[in-house]
Order: C-alpha cells, then structure tokens, then sequence
C-alpha cells in the first residue's frame, strides 16, 4: 500500500458542475481532472449524484455512496475508466462511430455488393 502512495493519493475530491469533470487534489499539489462521463458508474449519473463523494482512509480510493461507483485512483492514472469489459465497450463504440475517408469507401464498395451477406441459420 505504501508503495501506492509513494505516487500521491487523494486529499480532496469534488465535482465541478461548469465542466461535468471530477476534480481531484492529491497530497504532492497535483489536480487531476476528468470528464465524469467516462467513468463507469458515473456516466450517466445527475449533478447531485457525482457532488457527494468519499476518498478512502488510504486515499487510493474515490467511491460515490448514491451511485454504489467506485474508481480507484492508480489505476485512473494510467488511464483506467473502468473494468476491463466496460472500457472494450466504450472502445468498441468508439471505434463503431469513426469516420474516414477508407471507412466510406469500403461501406461504398459493400453496398454496391449487396450489402453485409445474410447470416445463415446453424452455420457458417
């Protein structure tokens, strides 16, 4: 645990309503700050949900008693939003919603084809 901290831990967590973002000071003067929307569990809670939030004895940990959500703040520092599922989703959707120039000439190409083949029942 110890060796955790060594990076910083949490001293004061708050939701900022102007930016949707969850602020967070940590005890070497460093404030970490993220869009609420891509934490899971919080995605899609209200204002007054994201506002009360607890840190850890440790300081490791963020949890929002209303929302059952927890994140833990190590992992939230490399970049972690979510379990492993949760986060392939958001990639996944991400990924679903790109545009590019390649993108519209192969959904171009396919359409002229007919279109994605029909899936055929018991089979490949």
């Amino acid at each position: 645990m110890a060796a955790l901290r060594e990076n910083g831990f949490a001293v004061f967590a708050r939701y900022d309503r102007r930016s949707a973002r969850i602020v967070i000071d940590l005890n070497t003067g460093v404030q970490v700050a993220f869009p609420s929307r891509l934490a899971e569990g919080l995605a899609d809670a209200s204002p007054e949900d994201l506002a009360e939030i607890e840190i850890s004895p440790a300081g490791l940990g963020l949890h929002w008693p209303k929302l059952d959500a927890d994140v833990y703040l190590p992992a939230l520092l490399q970049g972690v939003f979510g379990s492993k599922r949760w986060m392939a989703a958001q990639l996944g959707a991400a990924g679903g919603q790109a545009r590019s120039q390649a993108k519209a000439v192969a959904a171009r190409a396919n359409g002229r084809k007919g279109g994605r083949p029909r899936k055929v029942a018991g089979g490949l």
